[in-house]
């Protein structure tokens, strides 16, 4: 099941079409919404729903959904009270606004005093609100806020571009209740988001052609299986070529997260004191040791054709011998390839993509880089970005970030959110270009094995950070958490619990 990732307009385009294409009326749509909220607040503040419930309600059809979850938490016994925004409200907000006050919710004044509540609901702009909030919204915004209570964001926190992630003096949200699939800005800010909680109020499918968010459900049933029969060439050959002289680390990490990931042989093409210290360190790995150019030595070809996915870049260097070897290599190697770190610095036009499958997996510096005419986009829009870069490329394109976007000339984007500030370190991206090496050498398409390979990454890490700190967390902390990753996938998905389609945890800061 897929959970899209949209901008304002793609959700605009999908509301309007359950409305007039579909014909499902917009009040079953915010009646489903506002019951959606009011179960969330009673499954994650059950506590603080008891000591009352403000709702913070706009003139749109956002404030008719807080509206609905105001009745539907006053019918509960809760004690709700609500403030809104002004006396113009859209027709829906209206007539939900007059079944709430009905039902017993108390109506406060805006500039009057709030009684203390354990639970404020923000409901005061939609997916489409941009820039900064005016007037009595702002001034909403700003008593929410200081308030203290635990707030539950309708949509998004007000003050965040559910688009750009452009924060402007937002609410701060301990949980935010979406509809339907997340917003841009959700993972562009997740710092401002909470708890993010996706909720399904009917929407009809979603357009094939959104990028969709990866989460476990997905990842259980894209993971290559093994079978009882299987030897070590089934489970696939990798070939990591990198690890120059001082940076043995680099390539000893995607060799190493390659085994981690089921590789059954993986072989380090590098320098000889990069293949001394795997030879000490990393024994389950085959060495070659090479001169990393500027030819291509036999030996080196040798492994090429040995191996059923190669890994170019990890610690290789950008001296000139360096770029003319990723050159010759890219135009000899007919296997998958990822292109990582310093291979994606060799200033080369044609990345070889009609002798095989490239996946080139940039952090913005090396986006940049590799891509200089997009480097004002990727600074304004990462999901644009990757996809222009993909078809420019005609390759798999993973932009590192928050949120990683993985982007594709055939077919629609995915996008990892797992993860947090643990991988911000040297070594990461090594990880990273093994994980999706195994995953090509079991003939994954390129796309789904660089997002299966960053959302286990992410996953993790997080196991990691549990045990370690995001702040302590190493590279090889992440390596070691992979196994408790693959068993928990092996493990039955837990049962659905409607209306909720998925749950993002804020990332672990500390």
């Amino acid at each position: 099941m897929i959970i899209p990732v949209l901008d304002a307009a793609q959700a605009a385009d999908w509301d309007e079409r359950a409305r007039i294409k579909e014909g499902i009326p917009s009040r079953v749509l915010m009646e489903s919404a506002g019951r959606g909220i009011a179960r969330v607040i009673a499954r994650e503040l059950g506590a603080g729903r008891r000591d009352g419930v403000i709702v913070a309600a706009g003139p749109g059809n956002n404030g008719g959904d807080g509206w609905v979850a105001a009745r539907a938490l006053s019918a509960l016994g809760v004690k709700v009270h609500a403030v809104e925004a002004g006396p113009k409200r859209s027709e829906d907000c209206a007539a939900s606004r007059a079944l709430a006050l009905a039902g017993g919710v108390v109506l406060l004044e805006p500039d009057g005093p709030w009684p203390g509540v354990g639970v404020v609901i923000d409901a005061l702009l939609g997916t489409g609100a941009t820039g900064a909030p005016r007037g009595r919204i702002k001034d909403l915004a700003a008593r929410v806020s200081a308030l203290g209570s635990s707030v539950v964001a309708v949509d998004g926190p007000t003050g965040l571009d559910l688009t750009t992630g452009e924060a402007h003096d937002p609410v701060r949200a301990l949980v935010t209740v979406t509809f339907g699939g997340v917003r841009r800005g959700h993972l562009l800010a997740r710092d401002w988001c909470g708890k993010i909680i996706v909720i399904d109020i009917g929407f009809p499918q979603a357009n094939p052609a959104w990028p969709g968010l990866v989460h476990d459900r997905w990842a259980r049933e894209v993971l290559p299986p093994f079978h009882s029969t299987m030897h070590k060439g089934d489970r696939g050959r990798v070939l990591v070529v990198g690890g120059d002289e001082g940076m043995a680390g680099a390539a000893i990490y995607a060799a190493r997260s390659a085994l981690g990931a089921g590789a059954g042989l993986v072989k380090l093409a590098a320098a000889e004191a990069t293949v001394r210290a795997a030879q000490e360190s990393l024994p389950d790995a085959l060495t070659l040791t090479t001169r990393l150019g500027p030819d291509v030595e036999p030996d080196l070809v040798a492994a090429v054709a040995w191996a059923d996915a190669v890994v170019l870049g990890p610690g290789l260097g950008r001296s000139e011998a360096r770029r003319r070897l990723v050159g010759r290599l890219l135009d000899q190697i007919d296997k998958p390839t990822v292109i990582d770190a310093d291979a994606l610095q060799a200033e080369i036009t044609d990345w070889g993509v009609k002798r095989g499958p490239r996946v080139l997996t940039p952090h913005p510096g090396e986006f940049a880089a590799a891509f200089p005419d997009l480097k004002a986009l990727a600074e304004g829009d990462r999901f644009g970005a990757a996809d222009r870069a993909a078809r420019a490329a005609k390759a798999t394109v993973l932009l590192k970030g928050v949120p990683t976007v993985v982007a594709s000339p055939e077919s629609s984007g995915l996008v990892v959110a797992a993860g947090n500030p643990a991988l911000a370190t040297g070594g990461s991206g090594d990880v990273l270009s093994g994980l999706i090496g195994a995953f090509l050498a079991r003939g994954m398409k390129p796309a789904v094995a660089a997002a299966l390979g960053a959302h286990a990454m992410g996953r993790a890490a997080e196991l990691a950070a549990a045990q370690h700190t995001a702040r302590g967390t190493r590279p090889s902390d992440v390596v070691a958490a992979l196994p408790e990753v693959w068993r928990r996938w092996s493990e039955p998905a837990p049962a659905p619990d409607p209306p909720i389609l998925l749950e993002l945890e804020p990332p672990a800061l500390r």
